[in-house]
């Protein structure tokens, strides 16, 4: 049988097969892999893969799903509320990844990861912890056949003393790169060496606009996209010089809820210290209850 005739199969299975005789246990691993394969085939047919509308990124999803094809790495520069972190998902499926691997999708924290997954899994008419899944310390919520995966940067450094390669991914995207943390500047520096073995993984880099100029001379003038952020008007109003106290927060509250507003009636309160929030969040409850 030669090469163009063999069935498509799963892109972790190919180098284990590479290495086998020949015989009745490299064909059962063949033929289970084709069949993943065909499987996760379909489930990218049936999802919903279009591109939310109104999002700055998914006006510039032509050229990055053209950019991935045709470059081994891309930087998206984008601010807050541009969409990159859920369309680029589907953008990746929709240039033809996720097939033979997962879809890889880092993020800083675990709550954003199992945050994200379930927005992604939604737009697109997934299953969450099956088409669409989600991996933190303790808890993974996917299964082989899942298309893409989002996580902490921490746990794919974890799988890489397991799998050095990423055997199991056709494309990983790493989000908020511009924090620079520790786990991300040492994710980032693998794929750089890995990208230099693996010339078939793509890898997608998402920054705010600081510094997009140095993670694209260090992935050899990888392109950049440039794409907005979507912002709403705020108003600022300032109380005047008043003592810091419970009661100057529950005043404010009160204030708040006395004017004509829209019908979001939510508020978010920033605080300095924990045991001033958690102090806070008690009067709150005690005084609203």
């Amino acid at each position: 049988m030669t090469s163009s005739s063999q069935p498509a199969i799963m892109r972790r299975d190919a180098f284990k097969l590479s290495r086998m005789a020949a015989g009745d246990t490299a064909t059962a691993l063949a033929d289970a892999s084709a069949q993943l394969y065909q499987q996760r085939h379909a489930a990218v047919q049936n999802l919903d893969c279009n591109l939310a509308t109104g999002l700055p990124v998914s006006e510039a999803g032509e050229r990055i799903r053209e950019l991935i094809a045709s470059h081994q790495v891309v930087i998206v520069a984008g601010e807050t509320g541009s969409g990159k972190t859920t369309q680029l998902p589907k953008i990746c499926l929709q240039a033809g990844m996720g097939k033979s691997g997962m879809i890889g999708h880092t993020q800083p924290r675990r709550i954003a990861a199992r945050t994200v997954a379930q927005r992604i899994a939604q737009e697109t008419g997934a299953q969450l912890g099956r088409e669409v899944g989600f991996a933190v310390r303790f808890s993974d919520q996917t299964r082989d056949d899942t298309l893409v995966k989002v996580m902490t940067d921490g746990l794919l450094l974890a799988e890489i003393r397991h799998d050095r390669f990423l055997e199991k991914y056709d494309a990983i995207i790493v989000d908020e790169a511009h924090e620079r943390s520790l786990n991300i500047d040492f994710l980032l520096g693998f794929l750089y060496r890995l990208t230099q073995k693996r010339r078939d993984l793509k890898v997608i880099v998402t920054s705010a606009t600081i510094d997009v100029a140095r993670f694209s001379a260090y992935f050899g003038n990888a392109p950049v996209v440039e794409v907005g952020g979507r912002t709403f008007p705020v108003d600022m109003e300032y109380r005047g010089q008043v003592d810091e106290d419970d009661n100057q927060l529950i005043n404010v509250l009160e204030e708040i809820d006395a004017k004509p507003l829209s019908k979001a009636r939510d508020v978010l309160a920033f605080f300095f210290w924990r045991t001033r929030n958690f102090r806070c969040s008690q009067t709150f409850a005690s005084t609203l209850c």
